[in-house]
């Protein structure tokens, strides 16, 4: 299990390396928000630990980035805001699980352990709707059951409406979450041409809805 360890506390992240290392883990720690979105340009983890205060910004904030950008990174808040409140607006912001200082060590293996694990498992579901199929763990797409090749950004785009099935998905929604922060930067001409694109390639699908103004959707064709 790869980890990135977001934790400004140099006493905390270095015992956690530590036992975490000792557990078979590949842990990677650093201890700011550029820090880390550095490191996420080059290689995603398995399993993301961030804390909320930090010298540069709040972890919510990448927390919040990372749920749009990558839907099934799990994420786990480590912070010492043990209140109702900030633990609602923990999982608001889009943490998968959330867990206060001072902490059990073994306690917070096990729910990496949980949200990695789940994660491997949830990457084998087929995404359907009417013909389509995707299969996340192969990255391929067929239509009636013939393959259909797509461009990365246009299977993302595929992979997002589907993740999002029966939901209208607004344009900026969608430029937010393909954005690409190794320097493929996504404008709105270019989500435009490449829905145009998908479409042809999909046989234009009538599952497939244009929302005027506003964005897109998928939905199950009527019977």
């Amino acid at each position: 299990m790869n980890i990135l360890l977001l934790e400004d506390d140099t006493a905390i992240a270095a015992a956690l390396e530590t036992f975490l290392t000792e557990k078979g883990c590949r842990v990677t720690c650093c201890d700011s928000l550029s820090r880390a979105r550095s490191l996420l340009e080059t290689a995603l983890p398995d399993v993301a630990v961030l804390d909320w205060n930090l010298p540069d910004g709040e972890g919510t904030d990448l927390c919040r980035e990372l749920r749009q950008r990558r839907p099934r990174l799990p994420l786990l808040l480590l912070t010492v805001r043990s209140d109702t409140p900030d633990i609602l607006a923990g999982f608001d912001c889009g943490a998968d699980d959330y867990v206060t200082k001072p902490f059990d060590r073994e306690v917070l293996y096990a729910r990496l352990l949980a949200l990695w694990r789940r994660n491997r498992s949830d990457t084998g579901e087929m995404l359907c709707c009417g013909d389509i199929r995707l299969d996340p763990a192969r990255q391929a797409v067929t239509r009636q059951g013939e393959p259909v090749a797509l461009a990365p950004l246009e299977y993302q785009l595929l992979y997002l409406l589907l993740q999002n099935k029966g939901r209208t998905m607004t344009r900026q929604q969608l430029l937010n979450a393909l954005w690409d922060r190794n320097g493929h930067f996504v404008n709105d001409n270019t989500l435009t041409v490449t829905m145009k694109r998908l479409r042809e390639k999909l046989g234009r699908p009538a599952c497939l809805k244009t929302v005027r103004s506003f964005g897109y959707r998928l939905e199950e064709p009527q019977s």
